[in-house]
């Protein structure tokens, strides 16, 4: 075999492997996001507190100190990590903890741009009658509202709060991924 040949042989292996290389890499990213935890569910993902009163422990079991306590029903949290019958979450706040799964539920909610609180009077989250920044604006509510998510399409989420229901803007609430739509 000539010089020549070997040399154009040896480019196409490198260039071969290279290929190799980057499509495992790329494989293991796309796993990496599609992460699944013990019950075959993906990680990380939205729910919202079931009960009335849920301790946020500082480890997975009754054995470990409590460190917070929500009172209220419905608050949305993301689940970060499992272990047998309990959840990691952090809220929106960026708390973090662990909690029975008993204590949570599938509805989706939201809390409405809790990143705004505090930043003064006349900071406000428009709710519109239909998913274009055009349409009419049927509320406006203020940073930290708790809603319930009905669905989104990647950049707008149908939701309801306090009898009253429209479209908001997905990048502004806390409790829907960037660009994830579900029914």
């Amino acid at each position: 075999m000539s010089f020549v040949m070997r040399h154009v042989i040896s480019k196409l292996s490198l260039a071969l492997i290279a290929a190799c290389i980057g499509a495992v890499i790329t494989t293991s990213g796309a796993h990496a996001q599609a992460a699944k935890g013990a019950s075959g569910l993906p990680l990380p993902r939205f729910v919202s507190l079931k009960a009335k009163s849920v301790n946020l422990r500082i480890g997975p079991s009754v054995d470990y100190a409590v460190a917070f306590r929500y009172l209220r029903p419905g608050v949305p949290v993301e689940i970060i990590q499992e272990y047998d019958n309990w959840r990691r979450i952090r809220d929106a706040d960026g708390t973090e903890g662990w909690v029975n799964q008993a204590l949570l539920s599938g509805d989706r909610t939201a809390v409405t741009a809790p990143w705004m609180r505090g930043k003064g009077e006349g900071v406000f989250v428009n709710l519109r009658r239909e998913p274009q920044s055009t349409a009419g604006i049927v509320a406006r509510m203020e940073p930290g509202v708790v809603i319930r998510v009905g669905e989104c399409n990647g950049d707008w989420c149908h939701i309801e709060t306090q009898g009253v229901e429209g479209w908001i803007v997905q990048s502004e609430i806390w409790g829907a991924y960037p660009g994830e739509a579900f029914k």
